[in-house]
């Protein structure tokens, strides 16, 4: 009651404790980049504060959507992306020896960020409107696999594997909680693993370095395996309590190459050691419990799948980096969310956690109701 007396109704329905966790992963974010610029907020500190604040206010305005509007706009909205993935192709802006970004005007996007959520909401949608005795059979399965290789066909041949690849574990992870049949998930993989040796003689020049790498990193040192051997150097040497903020040789004498974006844990691992990391992982575990949760007592298919299509998409985010800059799996350019320095991984993670407060808002609403 004195809650309630206090804090505006409006402002008391939002979830202060996963703001604050979100908003601590920023702030260490901050940090990290704060540290990898030599103790300055430029270039990369302040203008990734900015970013954070901004994408959290649109969070917070995202999460006042009525499930309804959400559910009317995810097939439009998934036409939308496809199409601007095909203006990449055609019209879009290369950069890096990659093609993904398209200019509108003053405003330069990258269509395949937005398909990350959009995949997990469509198909959440689509087993929504499949009855409950229809999703193992073959017609029930075969236009999701198409709502899914549209898009990860189009962002494969960009080129951007990590985002091809994040795309499609969101997509199966909604199509394996929807009921589909586990053999559909098993023959494709034994399928690639058959193919495995041929389909990497397609890959591009830079890919097949980046699997080679992570075969056998010490095969190149001084080359393609740089930077897994630095970043693995950067994390052991940080040991448990770290060298301590702003000490971290590796990232601040420029032998962690990219210590700012997709390897910004090895730098915070070496300033922070393993009790940094650990407290980091714990974060982003306590977000993705949070999202499961919003699963597991939504009352609508839709919004069981959605959100552990959503809270997917922020586990994958986390976990693939995680394991990347550990040389636990290739190197697919898949940056740490609200640590590494962009805007991209920021607002798709928001939009994610947007969603999924609009829907456990909704959930709270029917209870009331109820």
């Amino acid at each position: 009651m004195i809650t309630s007396a206090i804090i505006p109704r409006p402002l008391a329905r939002i979830p202060w404790r996963l703001i604050f966790m979100v908003g601590g992963i920023g702030l260490y974010g901050i940090i990290v980049l704060y540290s990898a610029a030599g103790g300055s907020v430029q270039p990369w500190a302040m203008k990734q504060g900015m970013v954070f604040l901004f994408f959290l206010s649109v969070a917070i305005a995202i999460s006042w959507i009525r499930e309804a509007t959400i559910k009317a706009l995810v097939f439009p909205a998934y036409v939308a992306i496809v199409i601007m993935l095909i203006g990449v192709e055609v019209l879009g802006f290369a950069a890096k020896g990659a093609q993904r970004w398209l200019d509108i005007g003053p405003i330069r996007l990258q269509p395949s960020e937005f398909m990350k959520p959009a995949i997990a909401l469509t198909l959440a949608r689509f087993y929504d409107l499949v009855p409950a005795g229809e999703i193992r059979r073959w017609r029930a399965i075969w236009p999701a696999l198409a709502i899914l290789g549209v898009p990860a066909g189009l962002i494969l041949v960009q080129p951007d594997l990590g985002t091809c690849i994040m795309v499609t574990l969101c997509g199966l992870t909604v199509m394996y909680l929807a009921g589909v049949p586990l053999w559909v998930f098993l023959a494709p993989a034994g399928t690639i693993a058959v193919a495995a040796p041929f389909a990497y003689q397609m890959l591009h020049g830079y890919q097949k370095k980046r699997i080679d790498t992570f075969l056998d990193p010490e095969s190149d040192p001084l080359g393609t395996g740089y930077h897994i051997a630095q970043s693995k150097i950067a994390i052991g040497s940080g040991g448990v309590w770290g060298k301590g903020f702003l000490n971290g040789s590796q990232a601040h004498l420029d032998y962690l190459p990219e210590g700012h974006t997709d390897f910004a844990f090895a730098s915070l691992a070496e300033e922070w050691g393993l009790v940094g990391g650990v407290i980091l992982i714990l974060a982003f575990g306590a977000v993705i419990r949070w999202g499961m949760r919003v699963s597991a007592v939504a009352r609508t298919r839709f919004a069981q799948l959605s959100a552990a299509g959503l809270t997917a998409c922020i586990f994958f985010y986390a976990s693939i980096n995680l394991m990347m800059v550990m040389g636990l799996a290739p190197v697919v350019g898949v940056p740490l969310p609200l640590i590494s320095y962009g805007g991209s991984a920021v607002m798709t993670v928001m939009l994610c956690l947007g969603l999924l407060m609009a829907l456990e808002r909704q959930q709270r609403t029917v209870s009331r109701l109820d």
